[in-house]
């Protein structure tokens, strides 16, 4: 595996390497030696799925401390463009934000930290996305941002205008107006 540093302290892409023949391909998509030995001793709790079609936007979630969760992220069907936002107050970074697209072809993950919000735009017909969390989710820490957020800055792959969001995104705050738990 090869693990590349991101422009935000503490975000790590995440190239498998991949063994293909004529029978088709192989490749180890985690290991926790690798893992910590390259990034951090991070221990995953709960892993999760979905399954969404095109213009689909989830986020922008986070869950606050002391629920507070890690997340390690990859596209196993289609193609999304997943984003991650720096909430650490302290952080040079602050509000800043990664954009990266994660497929199936491209086998990419994104490692985000704790003290992210988190969110994907799906670019494919359909997108299955998986993602490993060091936290349990806990309903009564949910938090997030708008997509709409004007400060932040993220050029969305689909047209907002045009997005399928769940009734709950919609009424998430703008990030001026959001209270950050970092």
């Amino acid at each position: 595996m090869e693990f590349i540093e991101t422009e935000i302290e503490g975000v790590y892409l995440i190239r498998p390497r991949v063994f293909e023949d004529a029978r088709g391909y192989f490749f180890e998509s985690f290991s926790q030696q690798e893992f910590d030995k390259n990034i951090a001793p991070v221990r995953f709790v709960q892993d999760n799925q979905s399954r969404s079609s095109r213009r689909v936007v989830r986020g922008l979630h986070f869950q606050r401390p002391p629920h507070a969760q890690a997340k390690l992220v990859r596209c196993t069907r289609g193609s999304v463009v997943d984003v991650a936002v720096d909430l650490r107050k302290t952080s040079p970074t602050f509000g800043r934000h990664i954009a990266v697209e994660l497929s199936e072809e491209n086998r990419l993950q994104l490692f985000i930290p704790r003290g992210f919000a988190h969110g994907f735009a799906v670019v494919s017909d359909e997108a299955v996305f998986e993602y490993k969390c060091d936290n349990y989710y806990a309903p009564q820490s949910e938090g997030g941002i708008s997509i709409l957020s004007p400060e932040l800055k993220i050029d969305w792959p689909v047209c907002i205008a045009d997005a399928n969001l769940s009734p709950k995104d919609l009424m998430l705050p703008l990030w001026k107006d959001f209270d950050n738990p970092f």
